[in-house]
């Protein structure tokens, strides 16, 4: 059973026809369901949307030229996985020209298929739709930033943060944004405390609860970056 109706491929495919320029690769990292009878012990550690995320976007590139599917088992590229800092499955990493830090942890369905979407387009572009200040204050960022960004697919002001984190991660090399389906991950939002979403954690010391306009969300961005000096 397909997972994007038709109605939902024949818009998507007309969008990624109108806006894609370059071709853009995203990257997978999966795990294939284990054959073995598994001990108790390990028994819920397997990757519960993996079969979902593959599908999603083996339906996503099918509908464009210019997307490239890449799919890694996690077990078995350690190496990779650890170089661009994988530490979680399904992941997504979408890269172009350039390997910005714009990844997908979990399955990006419902509101967040829309931040996929997005993303690939920008990505495809080489550049975000963030305002030109914006733009300016980041390339003053010489310092790792961190962030991650917990939804759900049923949240609506979700992609507000998603999507600006992402736009931030693309104009600055130092930034790395991480969409968390956060009922995948249950041990992060057990840690971080993540009690409704959207909430983005930054360099593991500022929260931001809720969508807030691109300005504060900077604000929070460079002060993260000053802390870290």
């Amino acid at each position: 059973m397909e997972l994007l109706s038709q109605e939902i491929k024949e818009a998507t495919k007309k969008k990624l026809d109108a806006e894609l320029e370059k071709e853009v690769r995203l990257l997978f990292f999966t795990q294939e369901p284990s054959r073995l009878v598994l001990p108790d012990a390990v028994k819920g550690q397997e990757c519960l949307y993996c079969r979902e995320t593959r599908q999603l976007l083996e339906e996503l590139v099918a509908l464009s030229p210019k997307l490239k599917l890449q799919t890694y088992e996690f077990t078995e590229n350690k190496e990779l996985a650890a170089r661009l800092k994988v530490d979680k499955i399904p992941a997504i990493l979408i890269h172009g020209e350039t390997e910005p830090g714009i990844r997908f942890f979990g399955l990006p369905s419902g509101y967040e298929y829309g931040s996929l979407l997005e993303a690939l387009v920008q990505v495809s572009k080489g550049k975000s739709n963030l305002q030109d200040k914006t733009k300016e204050a980041l390339k003053k960022i010489k310092q790792p930033v961190h962030i991650q960004v917990f939804v759900t697919p049923t949240c609506p002001y979700c992609p507000l943060a998603v999507e600006l984190a992402h736009a931030m991660a693309l104009e600055s090399p130092f930034i790395t944004a991480d969409m968390v389906e956060a009922t995948e991950f249950p041990h992060l939002t057990q840690k971080y405390h993540v009690f409704g979403v959207p909430k983005s954690i930054i360099n593991e010391t500022i929260t931001i609860e809720g969508a807030v306009p691109e300005n504060v969300f900077l604000e929070n961005v460079l002060k993260a970056a000053a802390d870290k000096i």
